[in-house]
């Protein structure tokens, strides 16, 4: 479609010097919208300036040359100031025939002259299990890398796991002073679950502390500071700082119980990354480049000793970036660990998938980062997403009101199989691959759910709106697909066919000009960092292909030469969907 786009530019271009002079005018040429007839649209506004006629007058003029010049268009129209034109069938047909030579079509090989580009994403912290909110992190994440990826880019992901501080200790003071020895074996309990479990005691514990001190007579903000879990749970950090053997014990045991619990969760997401990066490694990463911008007049020193930088000519305001004991702050960390991930791998991009209350201390960082000289701080992104709320509301980790990423994909497996069993698609499935069936099924709604939502947006999600097979979700995507390869596997003995056997319907043409599409939908969602294109995309082209089925018979042609291309035109349909529904990290089967 890109290559016919081009080569009708060409075309105008030179017709518009003939017809109006040289005068170098802008040709937009874009698809031609749903209510109107027609596969392109050129905007007409930009040459009535010279041509001196009216919108509908230019439109005629340009069209009835077009017929006469391009072997591309075959009908045209003019509405206001756009003409609207038909591509003929030799085109499509042409379009077609690239489309089935091409392997995996749509999709790019990987170019090893490109550098990589690393996403960050993900990037829990220790004292607690995966949520609603980790989801759509983790979703998109995996989703934009693979999108890259298919753009043919290399890609590299990374997540930093948020190991150490005041609340990772908060959890081991917990399970220190209720636990009683308790373990992920001796519980049940996944080790995230475990170690989140005792998070939340701890809250409800400093909460108790808090309420007595205040009842003695402390104000409450006093009390907050002065409480002795708090006291206790700061010196625990101190004593890790300082490397004290029984504090490191208990924190290694403790994480080694979250991480085994993260890798099962993310193993049901399909979730993997390359490198992972920790805290309680990088925290120490920056401070050289604050002293070395410092002698160079990119911070400045205050009185008490802190370091600062004045970012207000950008915009902004002063930030702190070592406090006036040297000790670093997040912002430290993290201009060091983007330093050193450039070390690390040869990459001329990095996006960091974070949610949007986080969007000031990109500006901040991306500006330092900038600011001390590095090229390649332009090429730094934050992918700024909107929260994932209930229709119940928000969640609140510290409080245990949080949608538990685990048992949320429990509860998709689990509506998949009684929607499955009510519609009567599971009768020809063991029991066996019903259950593998109803994990496909229950992921593909949540990962579509999620994804086909621009990330930007805070959004809603409702497990119930989800797992509908009709409508834009992704068990209709994903039936759509099975329908289609139950069709090729019924098919007969192939027939080949020439295009001049039979004329192309406008529902066959439509599906033709869809799956051309594809290329152009990876490109932009890869250029915008957005995985809502693909599923748009996706999705209209399921609703192109059930509203061809529903009009045209498959098997039952009018002929064997025109079964033999629409089951042709099915296998390019469902080999788009499968390509495109694997980008966005769900599973196309080819039964239901």
């Amino acid at each position: 479609m890109i290559n016919t786009t081009l080569s009708l530019k060409s075309v105008i271009t030179d017709l518009l010097k003939d017809l109006f002079g040289d005068h170098n005018l802008f040709i937009d040429l874009q698809e031609t919208r749903k209510e109107f007839k027609g596969d392109l649209t050129l905007v007409i506004f930009p040459f009535l300036k010279v041509s001196k006629l009216s919108p509908e007058a230019t439109g005629d003029l340009i069209g009835s040359n077009l017929l006469k010049r391009s072997l591309e268009v075959k009908n045209y129209n003019v509405v206001k100031g756009f003409l609207n034109l038909t591509l003929t069938d030799q085109v499509i047909t042409t379009l077609f025939d690239e489309i089935k030579r091409t392997n995996n079509f749509g999709l790019k090989d990987l170019d090893p002259l490109l550098p990589s580009a690393m996403i960050e994403y993900s990037s829990p912290n220790t004292n607690k299990p995966l949520h609603l909110g980790h989801i759509r992190n983790n979703l998109l994440g995996d989703s934009i890398s693979r999108i890259v990826k298919a753009s043919g880019r290399n890609v590299i992901q990374v997540q930093i796991i948020n190991d150490r501080g005041v609340h990772i200790c908060k959890s081991m003071w917990a399970w220190k002073k209720f636990g009683d020895g308790e373990t992920p074996n001796s519980s049940g309990l996944k080790g995230d679950h475990l170690v989140g479990k005792y998070y939340v005691l701890f809250d409800k514990e400093y909460k108790r502390q808090i309420n007595e001190s205040v009842l003695n007579g402390k104000e409450q903000e006093e009390a907050k500071k002065t409480v002795p879990c708090i006291i206790e749970v700061q010196k625990m950090l101190l004593d890790w700082e300082s490397g004290d053997k029984e504090v490191i014990e208990l924190w290694t045991k403790m994480n080694t119980w979250v991480y085994s619990g993260f890798k099962k969760t993310y193993d049901r997401l399909g979730i993997v990354f390359d490198k992972n990066y920790y805290e309680s490694e990088t925290y120490i990463l920056g401070k050289k480049d604050i002293i070395e911008g410092l002698q160079n007049g990119v911070f400045y020193r205050k009185p008490d000793n802190s370091v600062w930088i004045d970012l207000s000519v950008e915009g902004l305001d002063e930030k702190i970036v070592l406090r006036k004991d040297g000790s670093s702050v997040y912002m430290t960390q993290d201009i060091g660990t983007a330093i050193q991930r450039f070390k690390d791998f040869e990459i001329d991009s990095l996006t960091y998938v974070v949610g949007n209350e986080q969007d000031y201390h990109f500006r901040v960082l991306f500006l330092i980062l900038e600011k001390l000289g590095y090229p390649w701080a332009r090429k730094l992104s934050h992918l700024s997403y909107g929260m994932v709320d209930l229709p119940s509301g928000k969640m609140k980790s510290r409080e245990g009101k949080v949608v538990d990423a685990d048992d949320l994909m429990d509860e998709m497996e689990s509506a998949a199989r009684k929607m499955s069993i009510e519609l009567g698609k599971s009768q020809s499935f063991n029991n066996s691959e019903s259950e593998i069936l109803n994990k496909v099924l229950g992921h593909g709604a949540l990962k579509y759910f999620i994804l086909k939502v621009d990330p930007k947006k805070r959004m809603i999600f409702n497990p119930e709106e989800s797992i509908d097979f009709n409508g834009n979700t992704g068990p209709f995507l994903q039936y759509t697909h099975a329908r289609i390869s139950s069709l090729i596997n019924k098919k007969g003995s192939q027939v080949n066919y020439n295009w001049d056997q039979f004329e192309l319907t406008e529902k066959e043409r439509g599906l033709v000009i869809l799956i051309a599409k594809f290329p152009q939908n990876i490109q932009a969602a890869a250029a915008g960092l957005n995985p809502s294109i693909i599923a748009a995309y996706l999705y209209e082209l399921a609703k192109g292909f059930n509203s061809f089925y529903q009009q045209h018979s498959v098997l039952n042609a009018e002929t064997a030469l025109i079964a033999a291309f629409r089951l042709d035109l099915c296998k390019e349909v469902a080999n788009v969907l499968n390509s495109g529904l694997n980008i966005l990290g769900i599973n196309a089967p080819e039964r239901m």
